[in-house]
């Protein structure tokens, strides 16, 4: 199968950046710095309009985990019907119990909802989370989810390579197997082989700076030093670089 970098982008700017740079699927957020929450309508809306990058959408309502109350999966499940509206190719999602275990009716209920639409069902690294990376994947494909997201329960893919491996060998012809977190141009060929996977996610992540960050004794920033006073977004180079990697 074709080899395939999925951009993970939190604008409209970043899934331009990812488009400039040939890539051909991105994942859509706001908030990367917490890990990823729901885009507006309007960053779809004009990504889907000028560009024809199969865009995977992100439906997070809040920051933290993973375990969300009835008023927070309301919101899920309206965020996903209008996303898909306006054009979203399918929906990045992650439900849990408390106990670290799937929310089945949750999930199915997300899962009905983006079939509805034609879309892609992507359930993300909430599955690092997971309790049992067996019985989970188990459910998963069970319930009809096309894709997982998954660092292999690590910190990094390429610490979790090992699961990662093992998944795609027991179950990659009923699922996908996506790897995240720490990928990049150095090593993403490497993930391909070791494990048999053939896409991987990748952030390709750079820094712009905004000197109104902090002013006086106020200070809105979100990075570490030295990105104290910047912003971060996704870099046409390294998308380009992380593309020509996986080809050679």
């Amino acid at each position: 199968m074709e080899r395939l970098v999925e951009i993970c982008c939190g604008s409209y700017e970043d899934a331009l950046n990812a488009y400039k740079g040939k890539a051909k699927r991105i994942e859509l957020n706001s908030a990367l710095y917490l890990g990823g929450l729901t885009p507006s309508l309007a960053s779809l809306k004009l990504t889907k309009k000028n560009t024809n990058l199969k865009v995977i959408t992100m439906v997070r309502p809040r920051g933290a985990g993973f375990y969300y109350n009835d008023i927070e999966f309301e919101v899920m499940k309206e965020d996903a019907r209008c996303l898909l509206e306006n054009g979203a190719d399918g929906i990045a999602f992650g439900c849990l119990n408390e106990d670290g275990t799937i929310h089945e009716k949750q999930t199915k209920e997300m899962i009905d909802i983006i079939k509805e639409y034609q879309g892609e069902v992507v359930f993300h690294r909430a599955f690092d989370c997971v309790k049992d990376p067996y019985v989970s994947i188990e459910l998963l494909i069970q319930l009809g989810v096309d894709r997982i997201l998954t660092s292999g329960l690590k910190p990094k893919a390429m610490d979790g390579k090992e699961l990662i491996k093992d998944l795609q060998t027991k179950y990659g012809k009923q699922i996908e197997i996506l790897a995240g977190s720490g990928i990049n141009a150095s090593n993403a060929r490497e993930m391909m082989n070791d494990t048999g996977i053939n896409q991987v996610h990748c952030s390709c992540k750079d820094w712009i700076n905004d000197p109104t960050t902090k002013t006086h004794e106020v200070s809105y920033s979100y990075a570490p030093a030295p990105h104290e006073n910047d912003y971060d977004v996704v870099s046409i180079e390294l998308v380009e670089e992380i593309e020509r990697s996986i080809q050679k």
